[in-house]
């Protein structure tokens, strides 16, 4: 007696059940997972006192600065700076971080609102004042192989400094034959000797001076020169 033939499946394959459908997992992030999320207000305030407690006591005690120290100024816990920064280098490279964020903030509000006649000195100023203050960490990110080198560092503020020297020109207050590219050339040799010397104040508001006369209008630079000097000398160079 002939033999029914087997019924088929949908799936093709005589008798049986339907292999299970298989489910793709979907794609990202598991649950679990490491997720970047924004920081609480008060981790950000601490984050924040941590930065700026490292940098004073990095240009204060130097190399031998500690972990302790910083904790104690910021008045933060030590576990509460290894849980925003790992290690020493992550530290190092966020006080870096942050100096780069404050001055392009800086230059931003000088060219909105500072005096064009003299925002780009200031600016100019306490960017130097800057590389003094921070040489200790730049020496340190230096040991671990990272390369802080000004000309490096500065580059991605010259579209700010040449606002700033577009404005001190218009104003009058900057030789119309200066490019942004000379005050760059002066800016990082400047920062430059800073760092490595770490010059001390007196030292960079002399130099300065000497950059800033060559830097302005000839007008301007007799009008300043006349104003510094005393009665009995305006008259001996007049007479």
């Amino acid at each position: 007696m002939p033999t029914k033939a087997a019924a088929s499946t949908p799936s093709g394959e005589p008798g049986g059940e339907e292999p299970p459908v298989r489910r793709e997992k979907p794609r990202g992030k598991q649950p679990g997972a490491q997720q970047d999320k924004p920081l609480r207000a008060d981790a950000q305030r601490n984050r924040v006192r941590i930065l700026q407690a490292a940098e004073e006591v990095f240009a204060k005690k130097g190399a031998t600065a500690s972990t302790e120290e910083v904790a104690a100024r910021a008045g933060v816990a030590i576990g509460t700076i290894f849980r925003h920064f790992p290690t020493k280098g992550a530290l190092l490279s966020a006080i870096m971080k942050n100096l780069r964020e404050r001055l392009t903030d800086e230059a931003t509000t000088l060219s909105a609102t500072g005096d064009p006649a003299t925002a780009l000195f200031t600016f100019f100023s306490h960017i130097v004042a800057q590389s003094a203050a921070t040489a200790t960490v730049v020496d340190l990110l230096a040991d671990t192989g990272v390369d802080v080198r000004p000309d490096k560092a500065l580059h991605g503020l010259s579209g700010a400094l040449e606002a700033l020297l577009d404005r001190a020109q218009a104003a009058g207050a900057i030789r119309r034959d200066v490019g942004i590219g000379d005050v760059m050339a002066l800016l990082v040799a400047q920062c430059q000797g800073a760092l490595s010397g770490r010059w001390d104040e007196d030292l960079q508001r002399r130099t300065l001076t000497i950059i800033f006369d060559g830097l302005r209008h000839q007008e301007t630079h007799a009008r300043r020169t006349k104003k510094s000097l005393t009665p009995g000398e305006a008259g001996a160079r007049t007479g």
